[in-house]
């Protein structure tokens, strides 16, 4: 029989030609296991066929590189499933395997916390159904999710009842396994008696195959699936007891053989109750997400053609003009059209007091009007609000896997099949060396028991899940669980400076022209600047406003990337910038040098402008000054107090930069950079040898935020940088930078100290028992209760709280 070769088709972007198509093919035939390789002009596709041997995960990965080392786009999609079945971290590992073998997944990332997956594929490469017929052979079920968000809500219309059927079989299994156990306690006592055999059959019987039917069926499945899993070992260990004692009691001639059913019901008992435990503990780690839910009203009061409306949000449009009455939430984001108030936000951005929103002031949707009546001119609803999308921003941070997670997935890959080969050396060990074989069997039963994977698979979600949940009600964004892993450990913090540490909104202090006439170079200065959104720029648009200077027309204006700007102004070819650009061009500054060293020194940036000539000459120098954010200094001190070096990269003159810094009691100042050369300082401060941590919010800064180990942005500055950054501040507040790596060093610690536990218990736990040193109810009561430690300890990150100021504000 043959094996069919997998196809895969990509779409691809970038191609214009026929060259294109050419040099795709090319570079696709190259990559190890691709036998055929057709690309499509017209479709923009590839068809791609490959060796039957080959690795399809690995295969599809190499083929997208290959498409975008040739200098193409492979467009990509997430398709996020919902897993229902799994129980430990084999059955995690399991699942993402199956999900790796479909044609065209680049990779899949199974969470047992939240019972999701997130695969990665070419977009419109792989049907979800293919995935879910991985996921079936695998043994378990699966189903799509349409949104980000789908699987809570989800699982928030399923708790109830499932919660109650669990809550319902723990109570059964508990009051059938009790009588069973009496009688042990009785003996503690110096009363020797026991329930009839058939009685303990009785109460045995449902508890083994009724309510302990889930295990044998996750089980089989694991089996079928060429695997093993936590209830494989619960169904093999409990079948082994309940085996045990209707052997004897059918051929005991006695008529008081020692049966061991108590051991099989109590452990199904004691393990019924463990996960329904955990399964409380686990929905509350999931409690941020559903309080920033919540905070979405379903519906808005729109006013159109003069009167308000009640509509629900899906029929809500940009542009619409929404009515905010005081104590409700904003519906949308929208910027304040009429009226003025006070907004609470502090659940989308942690700032603790409400702030003062008057008209064009932007408000966010989810946040609640104060004292007065507003109405909101819509700009972004449902997915693309500011609420929609930190929704997403974390629960991908969620399903993602922390870089610690792999050696998780390492062990329990071997895990189950080891516990097994254990338990069995265990029963022919003791069966050979005493003869007792009941005795041996209960033993091995015990290793069976006590072995825990679940505690694995929950230690490094569940703390990553409590913690990015944590963090974002705080006003800390953590895009992705390397981010928040990596954050932890760095070394050195480098900070743009305008809008980052200062209010990035620069006033012009000072014009001084060379021939005295201090209005005409203002006039000068705004004509070039005319039509710029640049901060400086519109200080100078503001100054003139101010003077009620007469502003004359440019004529080809141009950009000097980094340096600045030069056009016409009557007809007189004009350059205006820094210090560099003036000394390019051959500019004569003597004549004001000392004035601008002084106005460097007082920390003022200072730019020149000059006419055009031979030689330049010199018109005059502009000074600009820009306020520190009230808590950049607690910022730097706290960052210091943590042990970190702090850096100034700034493309300003180096009097003003380092006048900053000695403000501030920054470290190191590097000043006068190029927006290209900001990544490089970091780059190379990485070659270095040290972590390095990019904090900025304009355009310029997104190269180094990539750059950096972990980016970090703040969310008042542009969608580049927060795209290029790993952690965003809900606030333009530096003091959140020390937040994030604060609440990254206790995530840290949460998930190694739940991967020690998990290991630990498992190599102290499964000697005893090989020993004999543990009863299976003993064991299986270890086994119930260290999932739950682990969520548990998990848990306790949700008490942390930001560091606050002397005033009791959110520092």
């Amino acid at each position: 029989m043959t094996t069919s070769s997998p196809t895969l088709t990509l779409p691809i972007e970038g191609m214009t030609c026929a060259s294109c198509v050419g040099r795709v093919e090319r570079a696709l035939r190259k990559v190890p296991g691709v036998q055929q390789a057709t690309v499509n002009l017209a479709t923009e596709s590839a068809s791609v066929e490959l060796e039957p041997a080959a690795p399809p995960g690995a295969a599809a990965g190499e083929v997208v590189a290959a498409i975008e080392k040739a200098g193409y786009h492979v467009a990509h999609e997430e398709q996020q499933l919902a897993i229902q079945g799994m129980t430990c971290a084999s059955c995690v590992g399991r699942v993402e395997r199956a999900l790796k073998k479909v044609p065209g997944v680049l990779s899949a990332t199974v969470n047992l916390a939240t019972e999701t997956a997130t695969v990665d594929t070419p977009r419109g490469a792989v049907p979800a159904q293919a995935l879910l017929d991985a996921v079936e052979r695998a043994g378990y079920e699966a189903r799509p999710l349409a949104a980000p968000g789908d699987a809570l809500a989800a699982e928030q219309a399923a708790a109830e009842p499932r919660h109650s059927r669990e809550a319902r079989a723990v109570v059964i299994a508990m009051l059938l396994s009790l009588p069973l156990v009496v009688p042990m306690a009785g003996e503690l006592f110096g009363r020797h008696w026991m329930l009839p055999g058939w009685l303990q059959w009785l109460l045995a019987t449902p508890v083994q195959f009724w309510l302990g039917a889930r295990f044998y069926r996750a089980g089989w499945a694991a089996l079928r699936a060429g695997s093993g899993n936590m209830d494989l070992l619960v169904a093999l260990g409990t079948s082994a007891a309940y085996g045990l004692s209707v052997w004897l009691l059918l051929t005991d001639e006695t008529g008081m053989p020692p049966l061991y059913f108590e051991a099989a019901a109590v452990v199904i008992a004691l393990v019924l109750l463990g996960k329904w435990l955990e399964t409380r503990a686990k929905r509350q780690t999931t409690e941020a997400i559903r309080a920033l839910q919540a905070l979405r009203p379903d519906g808005a009061r729109v006013l159109r053609d003069g009167v308000e409306r009640e509509l629900p949000l899906a029929q809500v449009r940009v542009g619409d003009l929404v009515v905010v009455r005081p104590g409700e939430r904003a519906p949308v984001d929208g910027l304040v059209a009429e009226g003025e108030s006070h907004f609470d936000e502090s659940l989308l951005t942690g700032e603790s007091l409400p702030v003062a929103r008057a008209p064009g002031d932007a408000v966010i949707g989810g946040a609640i009007n104060g004292e007065g009546l507003v109405r909101l001119r819509t700009t972004a609803v449902g997915a693309e609000t500011a609420l929609a999308r930190i929704v997403r921003l974390v629960e991908s941070a969620q399903a993602q896997k922390a870089p610690i997670q792999r050696v998780v997935d390492r062990v329990s890959a071997v895990f189950v099949p080891v516990v097994v080969a254990i338990a069995v050396l265990t029963l022919l060990g003791w069966g050979l060396a005493t003869g007792d074989w009941p005795r041996a069997l209960l033993n091995a039963v015990s290793v069976l028991v006590i072995a825990c994977p679940c505690a694995l698979g929950l230690a490094t979600p569940a703390a990553i899940m409590v913690g990015t949940g944590v963090a974002a009600r705080h006003g800390v964004l953590i895009k992705d669980a390397q981010a928040l892993e990596v954050a932890h450990g760095l070394r050195v913090v480098a900070f743009d400076k305008t809008g980052t540490l200062t209010e990035g909104k620069p006033t012009l202090v000072e014009t001084r022209a060379t021939d005295g006439d201090d209005a005409a170079l203002l006039a000068r200065a705004a004509a070039l600047q005319a039509g710029s959104e640049h901060p400086l720029a519109r200080a100078v648009l503001a100054e003139a406003d101010a003077r009620r200077v007469a502003v004359p027309a440019a004529e080809a204006l141009r950009a000097i990337a980094g340096r600045g700007v030069a056009g016409r102004v009557g007809g007189v070819e004009l350059q205006l910038g820094s210090s560099r650009l003036m000394e390019e061009l051959g500019v004569d500054m003597s004549a004001l040098r000392e004035r601008a060293a002084a106005l460097a020194a007082e920390g003022r940036t200072v730019s020149w402008l000059a006419q055009a000539g031979t030689p330049p000459r010199l018109v005059g120098l502009l000074a600009f000054g820009d306020t520190l954010k009230r808590e950049a200094p607690g910022a730097v001190a706290r960052l210091r107090a943590l042990g970190l070096r702090t850096l100034l990269i700034s493309g300003d003159n180096r009097g003003s930069a380092e006048a900053v810094g000695r403000r501030l009691g920054i470290d190191e100042v590097r000043a006068e950079v190029l927006p290209a050369d900001k990544a490089g300082i970091v780059a190379g401060l990485k070659a270095g040898g040290q972590r390095v941590g990019m904090v900025g919010d304009g355009i310029n800064d997104a190269p180094a935020l990539a750059a950096a180990d972990v980016g970090i942005a703040m969310s008042t500055g542009t969608d580049v940088a927060m795209h290029a950054a790993g952690i965003t501040l809900m606030r333009g507040n530096p003091a959140l930078v020390a937040d994030a790596i604060d609440i990254s060093r206790r995530t840290t610690a949460k998930i190694r100290q739940n991967l020690f536990w998990a290991f630990v218990y498992n190599v102290i736990g499964l000697p005893l028992a090989a020993l004999g040193l543990l009863s299976p109810v003993v064991a299986g009561a270890a086994m119930a209760l260290s999932s739950v430690s682990v969520v548990t300890n998990a848990l306790l990150l949700r008490r942390w709280k930001p560091r606050r100021d002397d005033e009791g504000r959110t520092a």
